[in-house]
């Protein structure tokens, strides 16, 4: 494995980590809630309408919405890591 490897793999590793919240932000997951309006509200009213007129625990909006609130917990952060230094290895090989 060649250091531009090494690096790519660091490098997702650690984008992914800080691009997760920041993209969460953008499309409207917000620290104390959903932002009426966004991206966001409209998947959550997706979300609702789907499940009978309230989002699940553990829907994707849930688990969005909750890492936009409190943060990634260790091990979604080291999930993130992986799949971020994953593609790192694999645009380092093209």
């Amino acid at each position: 494995m060649g250091l531009l490897t090494l690096v790519a793999i660091g490098a997702g590793a650690a984008g992914s980590v800080v691009a997760v919240p920041v993209v969460l932000g953008a499309v409207g997951f917000g620290s104390v809630g959903i932002v009426a309006g966004s991206i966001a509200a409209k998947a959550m009213s997706a979300a609702a309408i789907a499940n009978g007129g309230g989002v699940a625990a553990g829907s994707a909006v849930a688990v969005c919405q909750s890492i936009a609130m409190g943060g990634l917990s260790g091990a979604a952060s080291a999930a993130v890591a992986g799949a971020g230094g994953t593609v790192g290895a694999i645009i380092a090989l093209i």
